[in-house]
């Protein structure tokens, strides 16, 4: 199955170094040099903290840790370092991207952005720079693994090969996927309701043009977007694209930092929003986010007219698809048939635990082709609840992989094995032409790669 990151490879951006601050080692040292590769060293404090966010992942592993962390940190700088000589650069719209994709799965496996601060003990402006420097080196690294690898062709013949020589308990298992068509409705607010946010927010520009309070006071007491709110509503350096259209227009027209916008609505509610610094084709601004209040009415009526659209398609006045296209509110679904992206995987099929958990309850109790009652969820993306109804397309039970119904799976598997055997090769030639100085009280390890100690 292709993956988002395409490689499968040891990468330790996914270690993200936010476990902790000071680290105390034994005998009260604070920190120390533990390794040294090439001109990089390892620090005491970096394998602790690595070691931390593992635990935290839920990694478990075969050999001390002590051993296996310093060992992959070493292999991440032998490819920084010819990533180096390489000249292989990212860009600052990849690194963002790949900050808002780490995250995200932080804020989906601790359940909040206000939880995710809660146990890094951080606030989210500070875990996002943290992710940037090794969401960077990770897209190095990747990059320059792909370089290494280049394009490697795979034939029929070679997955049947491979699937023919693998002993039967070692046939890899597929687990149950499933595709998900979606119509979504976003309940009607009340104007008064509409009103009644505009005249705070006025209220709020007023009290800071007049010098009665700072926008990042009532950014702190009132917005909310509680990510940016702990924060005084300050966002960190953006780049157009990343920003809701209607947001990033007003935004990037900002010229004055004393000055506060006109109200602005996004998709997110309406915000009004403060410069604070730009550079180049990146800005950096606060923003106070306030969201219209939906009454429990407009929730029911949403519901039932969902409800009412779920009956005409199965009487069959029209079908899911068009329904979708012409009456979802869905902007990422309804010119696709309402049928949901994967972005884990870039194609339309979801593991269970892939799904956002309202529709995965949904849909577990669901058989191929049946339409939903109507529910309500909330996005992560704009954190407002909508009116939701789902129809399940597809389900592939979990099974044991055959050529016949799983090839494409199959050859990514003989790809990756290709690659790592490459990647493998190339670790160890490298290793005999890089400096490796390892502290005398971490070098009693197995490590995979014998060739660290020379002497």
């Amino acid at each position: 199955m292709k993956k988002c990151m395409n490689f499968k490879f040891v990468v330790l951006f996914a270690l993200t170094l936010l476990a902790g601050s000071t680290v105390y080692g034994q005998d009260n040292v604070i920190d120390e040099v533990v390794w040294v590769v090439g001109d990089e060293a390892i620090l005491k404090s970096e394998v602790e903290e690595a070691r931390m966010s593992a635990l935290y992942e839920g990694r478990k592993f075969d050999r001390d840790p002590y051993c296996v962390i310093p060992e992959e940190i070493a292999v991440q700088k032998l490819f920084l370092h010819q990533a180096a000589l390489d000249s292989i650069e990212v860009s600052e719209a990849e690194v963002i991207q790949r900050v808002d994709y780490m995250t995200n799965m932080y804020i989906t496996n601790i359940g909040s952005r206000e939880k995710m601060e809660e146990y890094f003990n951080k606030t989210s402006s500070q875990i996002r720079e943290t992710l940037r420097d090794n969401a960077r080196e990770g897209l190095k690294v990747q990059k320059m693994q792909q370089k290494l690898v280049g394009e490697i062709k795979i034939t029929p013949a070679e997955v049947r090969r491979y699937f023919k020589d693998l002993p039967q308990d070692s046939i890899p298992y597929i687990p149950t996927q499933v595709e998900v068509q979606i119509i979504t409705q976003q309940p009607k607010v009340p104007l008064e309701e509409i009103e009644n946010v505009k005249k705070r927010l006025r209220d709020f520009t007023d009290r800071i043009t007049k010098g009665e309070t700072s926008f990042s006071t009532l950014a702190r007491m009132y917005s909310e977007d509680r990510g940016t709110a702990i924060n005084g509503g300050e966002m960190p350096f953006t780049g157009r694209g990343y920003l809701d259209p209607a947001f990033a227009n007003v935004a990037f027209n900002l010229q004055d930092p004393n000055k506060v916008s006109k109200i602005v609505e996004s998709e997110f509610g309406f915000h009004i929003i403060q410069l604070m610094e730009k550079r180049g084709d990146r800005i950096k601004v606060r923003h106070i986010l306030l969201k219209p209040h939906i009454p429990e009415e407009a929730l029911v009526s949403g519901m039932a007219r969902l409800d009412s659209i779920a009956d005409d398609i199965r009487n069959g006045k029209f079908s899911f698809e068009e329904a979708a296209s012409v009456l979802s509110q869905d902007k990422d679904t309804r010119n696709n048939h309402g049928l949901l992206p994967n972005p884990n995987t870039n194609t339309s099929k979801f593991e269970m635990q892939e799904l956002p958990p309202e529709i995965a309850k949904v849909v577990d109790k669901m058989k191929v082709g049946e339409i939903s009652e109507a529910f309500t969820m909330i996005p992560q993306k704009t954190g407002k609840e909508e009116c939701v109804i789902v129809k399940l397309k597809s389900r592939t039970n979990g099974h044991k992989a055959t050529v016949a119904d799983d090839y494409q799976n199959l050859k990514e598997i003989v790809l990756e094995k290709r690659r790592d055997e490459m990647l493998d090769k190339w670790i160890r030639e490298k290793q005999k032409h890089t400096y490796v100085r390892i502290n005398e009280n971490w070098r009693n390890c197995t490590f995979k790669y014998p060739g660290w100690i020379k002497d």
